[in-house]
């Protein structure tokens, strides 16, 4: 006990004195930018990012300043939308354990405070090169009242002087409650009550800094969690172009669309096709991929990835064929994009073990996804859990992977007659080896021939028993080629590099500032690449 409280201690003094270090850096280039700066010149762009960091410097939030200093040095005046105690609750600051606790108002106020140092408060008829509109938070009592004793589902219906303000903050509180299904209780009423008065607050500040300001673009964070989804929504109906950003596939990347960043939007010219130096390339990634040397958003997944184990072999070889179901995490902010077929992850698994239960000949392993129990984001609603409840690894033809096991899913799959997804990446990579997918959600890759994909339940459920009944399935040819095509583009076009600038912090999800030149952010290709598509309407593609 005394030797983790140490580790913890100590681990929270080194993120403390990183934190000031970072933000002396920060300030330190923040008031070089603003020195440098040419006069302000056209519209503004506005950047908002209140759900992507509270006392530190993530990822996203390092995005979102590198690409703001870009744009004042160009000369285009920036306009920074900040929360100053905003929000009755706000989706980082929200302690699932205790909804009711304190926002941590004062800390996350102080961390803005140190990325725009140097730049002024907003100020009517005054032009800036940069300003910060801090909006702090008012109650509406007439929503209040309407809402107060609504039920769960009620409230996710609202819809308030036509702004569907319960849609709005359902991501955001699954999220935060780490479940999809959300109970009827007194807990999630509150926090959704409060989520919709916070969203409605947000939506009147943010639409009269629309009216003073008249942007050219307005850029957010992910635009899935409440506060930049109501932003989004206000400046759309308006007619503004909204950009979203995410962190991008490999390590220190950013990617920016002017379609939503967690459906991965990806236009690929129909002519296009690797060259010999590309495939070799993306061959180079996947070989490093394949055996498990990769992150996510900073998080390394597998610290040793191993093959099937004599066991699962001996089992598997009392069956006719294996057919892996590889799962995504319930509350992840794919997951709304995803359920166009299926109601959720979980109404598909039901479906799947109907059919599994008919084919005692076939062994199926299901896969939890590894993000299911990362550190500080661990799911409340797992498969684990449906799989328990569904008592489906009692039966002789199904084995259950837990997230915390690290069987290689690569060689799992090239031993499978076929592979069944939800919306994972690891569809696209089954594909990539030419196996036969079976995708029953919407993915980031499905909106190119890349995988089966029918479009009705009855439809999946018809096309897993063909599968199953067949010698041999005929997958085509275009399904691995685009497969190819997506991940380069994922990878090496719509991926901005800012390694630059940002490196490793001591928490995965969290960044340090670089030491370097100003002149370095003028010449960045990602910066530049991102400047071409905020000032002339240009992709957001890298030109390699």
């Amino acid at each position: 006990m005394t030797s983790r409280f140490s580790e913890f201690f100590t681990q929270r003094l080194l993120r403390g004195l990183n934190r000031r270090v970072n933000n002396f850096k920060i300030a330190t280039v923040s008031r070089l930018v603003a020195r440098r700066s040419p006069p302000p010149s056209g519209a503004p762009v506005v950047f908002f990012k209140a759900s992507s960091g509270i006392d530190d410097l993530s990822w996203n939030s390092g995005f979102h300043l590198l690409a703001s200093w870009a744009l004042r040095l160009r000369g285009v005046p920036v306009v920074y939308f900040a929360c100053r105690a905003g929000m009755s609750k706000c989706v980082l600051g929200t302690n699932r354990e205790d909804p009711y606790k304190e926002m941590p108002c004062k800390s996350c106020i102080a961390q803005s405070k140190a990325l725009y140092a140097g730049v002024p408060a907003l100020a009517k008829d005054e032009e800036k090169s940069a300003a910060v509109d801090w909006f702090t938070f008012q109650r509406n009592a007439e929503l209040e009242n309407e809402i107060s004793n609504l039920s769960v589902d009620e409230l996710s219906r609202v819809v308030y002087r036509d702004l569907p303000l319960g849609a709005l903050c359902l991501p955001a509180l699954r999220w935060v409650l780490r479940v999809h299904h959300l109970a009827d209780d007194a807990t999630t009423r509150y926090l959704l009550r409060e989520y919709i008065l916070s969203a409605w607050n947000v939506a009147q500040k943010f639409a009269q800094l629309l009216d003073e300001t008249q942007p050219r673009a307005v850029i957010v964070f992910n635009g899935q969690f409440f506060p930049e989804a109501t932003a989004r929504h206000v400046a759309l109906k308006r007619g503004l172009r909204v950009i979203t950003h995410e962190v991008g596939l490999l390590p220190a990347t950013a990617y920016f669309t002017d379609g939503e960043a967690t459906a991965y939007p990806i236009k690929i010219p129909d002519e296009f096709e690797l060259s010999e130096a590309q495939n070799a390339k993306l061959d180079a990634y996947l070989a490093k991929r394949f055996k498990g040397d990769f992150t996510m958003a900073g998080v390394k997944f597998w610290a040793d990835m191993k093959g099937l184990d004599e066991a699962f072999l001996q089992k598997a070889a009392g069956f006719k064929q294996i057919v892996p179901i590889f799962t995504n995490v319930i509350f992840d902010t794919s997951q709304p994009h995803a359920n166009t077929v299926f109601d959720d992850m979980f109404d598909w698994l039901d479906l799947s073990l109907d059919v599994v239960k008919e084919h005692p000949e076939t062994l199926f392993v299901i896969r939890a996804h590894p993000d299911e129990l990362r550190v500080r984001k661990a799911s409340r609603e797992t498969v684990g859990g449906w799989v328990e409840a569904r008592q489906a690894d009692a039966l002789p033809n199904v084995v259950f992977i837990a997230p915390n096991e690290t069987l290689s899913s690569y060689e799992l799959i090239l031993k499978s007659k076929f592979v069944m997804i939800y919306n994972s990446t690891i569809g696209l990579e089954a594909s990539l080896m030419g196996a036969a997918v079976l995708c029953a959600g919407k993915a980031r890759f499905t909106q190119y021939p890349t995988v089966f994909f029918p479009q009705t339940q009855s439809e999946t459920r018809q096309m897993m028993e063909e599968f199953l009944a067949a010698e041999k399935i005929a997958v085509p040819a275009e399904f691995q080629r685009n497969a190819r095509r997506f991940l380069y583009y994922q990878l090496y076009k719509t991926s901005l590099p800012f390694g630059d600038f940002l490196g490793k912090s001591i928490r995965p999800s969290e960044s340090t500032l670089k030491t370097f030149p100003l002149s370095a952010l003028q010449k960045s290709a990602a910066l530049q690449t991102f400047l071409e598509g905020v000032l002339n309407g240009g992709d957001f593609l890298l030109n390699e």
